[in-house]
């Protein structure tokens, strides 16, 4: 192969990487340097755990973000199905790093229970500028992945609608997106705990409330390596398609004049691709050439979803017996 057009595959897949995920990577990354100097200079354990928090998401984004790009590689001969539960893999990579993250920053906040930690009083404003700063920059962040959730998803929303669509229908965004909007959704929350720590903790004498804080962070950090670790699991095991995705597939199939049902559909979840596995019933009278001719047709209706990376149809002929229902949907999906 040509050197040159390798360089330019590799440039087309990274354009094609998690968008969300590189941007967060950035963002986190410039996030931890600003806590982490506001947490050295005052002594504040939940700004060091907020910082701890927003490393892990750096690092994190920057694994999920290679991950994105292997995935977006087309099949081989040896990998026949594609690439794209290699980016299951990475974010269960990311999950361990947050899990040990996770882990000292609850052990910090364990040590300042025991022993409260006074701050420094000329420290107060670095905090405050570093935790607003996170705040701007992690809410634009999460912004952006509960836009991409909404596209991915194909759902379409007008205005500010694309914050509670993104909630409802994360489950059927890219692991990536999944992953970035778990992690900002909490360094929101824990940047919010964090400043109500500094304030709390510079003008009264309440200084447990700094290693409480540190611990919920670190517990908030923790559901998100459950959630996302589940998740991950769940795809690297193959999942099926969710009943909306199932019921469209089923639709476009049985649109076809020439087929009369479906006697065996499966869809499995690969990321955000999905693979469909059916055996469909033809009226009867066809000729082999022209089961062949329907097939093809019916694939090419198929393939014509983006999200839709592989289909495998097998014919028989009508049997006479109705097994496509709406009520039998689970049974085939």
């Amino acid at each position: 192969m040509d050197p040159e057009s390798e360089r330019e595959t590799v440039l087309q897949l990274i354009k094609k990487g998690n968008k969300s995920s590189a941007i967060a990577m950035i963002g986190n990354a410039i996030i931890a340097a600003a806590k982490g100097a506001g947490a050295a200079m005052s002594g504040s354990g939940a700004m060091f755990a907020s910082s701890m928090h927003s490393l892990a998401d750096s690092v994190n984004q920057g694994f999920v973000f290679v991950g994105s790009i292997l995935a977006e590689k087309k099949p081989t001969r040896q990998f026949p199905t594609g690439f794209g539960r290699v980016i299951n893999l990475f974010c269960m990579v990311a999950v361990i790093v947050v899990t040990i993250m996770a882990y000292e920053t609850i052990r910090e906040g364990l040590h300042l229970l025991q022993h409260p930690v006074q701050a420094s009083s000329g420290a107060f404003w670095i905090n405050i500028a570093a935790l607003v700063f996170n705040l701007v920059v992690d809410g634009a962040i999460l912004l952006k992945a509960m836009k991409e959730i909404t596209k991915e998803a194909r759902v379409e929303t007008k205005g500010i609608a694309f914050i509670p669509a993104s909630f409802k229908h994360v489950s059927r965004s890219a692991p990536p997106t999944r992953l970035v909007f778990y992690e900002d959704l909490v360094a929101v929350t824990g940047a919010l705990l964090a400043m109500s720590a500094v304030v709390v903790t510079s003008l009264t004498a309440f200084k447990a409330l700094d290693g409480i804080a540190t611990l919920l962070i670190g517990i908030l950090m923790i559901g998100v390596a459950f959630r996302v670790g589940y998740d991950n699991m769940v795809g690297l095991i193959g999942v099926a398609a969710p009943r909306d995705v199932a019921e469209k597939v089923a639709f476009l199939i049985l649109a076809d004049s020439d087929v009369t049902d479906i006697n065996d559909l499966r869809i499995t979840q690969e990321g955000r691709y999905y693979h469909v596995d059916a055996m469909i019933e033809l009226r009867k009278g066809l000729t082999l050439a022209d089961a062949d001719d329907i097939i093809f047709r019916v694939q090419d209706k198929l393939m014509a979803d983006p999200d839709i990376t592989d289909v495998i149809l097998g014919v028989l002929e009508d049997n006479g017996v109705t097994d496509w229902t709406p009520e039998a949907l689970n049974e085939f999906s």
